[in-house]
């Protein structure tokens, strides 16, 4: 009898061991995910990026560790989703732009409707994203979405101060805001942010129409005499930060929850960012002598009624698409009234 209890004895010491033990093993599990991004290190945009993936490694007592790759050196800006989809990168960061029709719907955050700055436009981008979640995304997981204040007008020569100035001027644009510069009468040239300093300096393109940290983040100030502000027609790129799904779904629940916990209080992390950046964009560009001009209530009316095909245009592609294109461009104009 006395050898069964110590058998049975054994056997509970045994099983509690194989409990304890894989309970240890579970939580000393560590994920080592790379994260790419578009922005060189030095960007406010990186900079928050990378501590976003230092709070996730605190948050979860490191067990995620994340290795980021900035500059687009592990995939480059237009190859960084389809690159998380491929499981090149495990988290990516680029504009849903720089992949012209890739994301017909959610082409929509970037219309010229009137963004005042970075912060309502992350806080709109990221809202419109979670509430729609289009196909388009359903390959990824998306962490969050945010997005720059309003696009301004550069010039590397010819400053800007009516509609009439940019007629036939080569202007660096990419997604939706190439069709805004073609609109407005100036030929647009596709090209990542990456590339522009070297085309405004070789003259390549007459300017280029992006917010005014760029003069600062991506150092087009010392290539760049003036830049007009376009407050009526304010539009936005929006950028993804999303994660390779298999990658997701191989994380705990309550890894995942402490993610999307950092993620949506990075959401005003990068509207600050973003708007700290124009302003000392905006600065930096005065400071070196460039001119920064503005535009009449006239002026901005007929620039307005210029770009209003682009909304309509969009709205009725979408919905040719079976998309709620309409329904994006209400709630948009809703949240920024």
């Amino acid at each position: 009898m006395w050898r069964r209890g110590l058998l049975g004895i054994l056997i509970a010491a045994v099983i509690v061991v194989l409990t304890c033990g894989g309970t240890v093993q579970a939580k000393e599990k560590t994920w080592n995910l790379s994260y790419s991004i578009f922005f060189p290190p030095t960007h406010a945009q990186c900079k928050a990026a990378v501590d976003w993936a230092k709070e996730v490694e605190k948050r979860t007592d490191g067990r995620v560790k994340i290795t980021v790759y900035p500059g687009g050196t592990l995939t480059k800006a237009p190859q960084v989703y389809d690159g998380v989809v491929k499981g090149i990168s495990d988290i990516g960061m680029s504009c849903f732009a720089y992949t012209r029709g890739r994301f017909p719907l959610l082409e929509g955050l970037d219309l010229p409707l009137g963004y005042p700055d970075g912060k309502t436009a992350t806080r709109v981008a990221t809202q419109i994203t979670h509430k729609f979640n289009p196909a388009e995304v359903q390959d990824t997981k998306v962490l969050y979405v945010h997005a720059h204040g309003p696009g301004v007008l550069h010039m590397k020569k010819k400053a800007v101060k009516t509609i009439d100035d940019i007629q036939g001027m080569k202007v660096r644009s990419t997604g939706l805001s190439a069709k805004i510069i073609s609109n407005l009468g100036g030929v647009p040239v596709a090209m990542p942010q990456g590339d522009t300093y070297e085309a405004l300096q070789k003259g390549t393109v007459d300017g280029t129409i992006g917010p005014i940290e760029v003069l600062k983040g991506w150092k087009q100030g010392e290539v760049v005499t003036s830049s007009t502000d376009l407050p009526a027609i304010g539009y936005t790129t929006s950028m993804f930060v999303v994660m390779n799904k298999r990658t997701w779904d191989g994380l705990p629940a309550e890894i995942q929850q402490i993610i999307d916990a950092v993620s949506d209080e990075w959401v005003a992390v990068h509207g600050q960012a973003w708007d700290d950046a124009d302003a000392a964009g905006r600065a930096y560009t005065l400071e070196r002598g460039n001119q920064v001009f503005g535009l009449s209530a006239a002026e901005s009316a007929r620039w307005v009624e210029k770009v209003a095909p682009i909304i309509a245009d969009y709205v009725q592609k979408t919905t040719a698409q079976g998309l709620p294109g309409d329904r994006v461009v209400a709630e948009i104009r809703s949240m920024l009234e």
